[in-house]
């Protein structure tokens, strides 16, 4: 028996390595959502929400962490049979995202670097070890992620409101994850991630009948990322000349934790040209800069561009200036990063595809909706901020003409990165050899 066991080696090393395997998706899975739940919870403690009663800190942070990865938190309420509540929230904190993705996507390709080709079994292995492990994560987080917060409210009847609804009968707002449609998004945005690690990461092997498209697409997917890390760098920094400056610390390091990468990604569509629309009534606004709030603090929809925002800082063209130097700066980088004969025009319109992917990306997952309505003894409308019971934050962007910008630039600067690429000698790019003497007799 001992003798037939050790005699097939090739039963041994299958062994082995699935659990090498299961043990990197697990790594993986553990480290990311890790990565999650530490910057939600530094956010949040920040923003002050680790005095909420009752242990809903931790509850708070897995409702984040659920909605960072595309998961759905309902939310619902009310009061008895004297007031009813209902609450909307539509909103992805991206830093937590942008955390997370990071390092799942990092240690998800570690193990498949210095390899130049992997088989479509394989990767398909080990996204689906990958998966499993994340959905058992999610399952988690959205059995953590509920809880009912009691709402306090100023009694205009010196007391007869509080005696009238009694303890039992306060306005409450609750928070639900749904499991199977966080389920389902977390797994989409899981596979979202890992395609895009694989097209930005130039170490990242492909199956075989894929390696032909890696030299157009993989230059232009890196320099989209790099372009948004960028932008994200930049607000950490003008973030932290506020912290410097200006105080709010809390208030800044909250905005950092949890929602920097939104403010800074919209920063480049405003930039680029584009513009938003919404709305900020009631108690609620949107966080820093202040300028956001108040373009955007009307009685109606109020349009969020480069102009309106000028108009009430004129520091806010410098988001032009940034989109100046940093979108040719991301063309050159694809350029350089592309092979030698390629033409400008292809750089051109490499560009301008990528771009406008990424600018559509941006206006799907920066968008906002938060509304929170109340009504009391039939005063007071549902999601009816004017009553004073209520807020509401809305900023959705105008999507065709966002894009319509994006392939103009994509256009100007891929063609500029392309002639400015043209005078760089590429990575790996072998030199011409020098002329050769003249035949004649070697010397002595």
């Amino acid at each position: 028996m001992s003798q037939r066991k050790f005699s097939d080696p090739t039963r041994a090393t299958r062994a082995t390595s699935a659990v090498r395997l299961w043990r990197d998706a697990l790594v993986a899975v553990l480290a990311g959502l890790a990565a999650m739940v530490v910057t939600a919870a530094l956010g949040l403690w920040a923003a002050g929400a680790a005095d909420l009663p009752q242990g809903a800190f931790l509850r708070v942070v897995a409702a984040v962490v659920v909605m960072a990865v595309g998961g759905s938190v309902g939310i619902a309420g009310g009061a008895g049979e004297l007031a009813q509540t209902r609450a909307d929230l539509s909103v992805l904190p991206l830093s937590v995202t942008l955390a997370g993705a990071l390092v799942t996507a990092t240690l998800f390709l570690r193990p498949l670097r210095h390899r130049a080709v992997a088989g479509t079994r394989e990767l398909a292995g080990r996204a689906g070890r990958l998966a499993a492990l994340w959905v058992i994560g999610l399952v988690v987080l959205s059995l953590l992620a509920r809880f009912t917060f009691t709402i306090p409210l100023e009694d205009p009847t010196g007391g007869l409101l509080d005696d009238l609804l009694g303890e039992d009968g306060a306005p409450k707002v609750g928070f639900r994850a749904d499991i199977a449609l966080t389920i389902l998004f977390g797994l989409l945005w899981l596979a979202g991630l890992l395609f895009v690690a694989l097209l930005v990461s130039r170490k990242a092997p492909l199956p075989a009948r894929l390696v032909r498209f890696q030299e157009p697409v993989r230059p232009a997917a890196f320099a989209m990322v790099a372009l948004l890390l960028a932008y994200v760098a930049l607000g950490l920094l003008l973030a932290l000349v506020v912290v410097v400056t200006h105080g709010h610390k809390a208030e800044t390091f909250a905005v950092i934790l949890l929602g920097l990468p939104n403010l800074a990604w919209i920063a480049l569509t405003l930039g680029l040209g584009a513009s938003w629309e919404g709305k900020v009534d009631g108690p609620f606004g949107l966080p820093m800069p202040q300028v956001l709030d108040e373009v955007l603090r009307t009685k109606d929809i109020s349009t969020l561009s480069l102009g309106t925002l000028t108009e009430h800082d004129g520091r806010a063209w410098w988001l032009l200036v940034a989109a100046v130097l940093l979108v040719p700066a991301a063309a050159f980088l694809m350029a350089v990063r592309s092979p030698a004969r390629m033409r400008h025009w292809q750089h051109a319109v490499h560009m301008a595809v990528a771009l406008t992917l990424t600018v559509l990306m941006i206006c799907l997952v920066a968008r906002v909706s938060a509304r929170l309505g109340l009504s009391l003894l039939g005063l007071g409308d549902l999601f009816d901020a004017g009553g004073g019971l209520g807020g509401e934050v809305s900023l959705r962007p105008r999507l065709w003409t966002a894009l319509g910008f994006a392939v103009l630039w994509g256009l100007v600067a891929g063609f500029l990165g392309g002639l400015l690429a043209s005078r760089v000698r590429r990575r790996g790019e072998v030199p011409p050899r020098a002329a050769r003497p003249a035949a004649g007799p070697p010397p002595t």
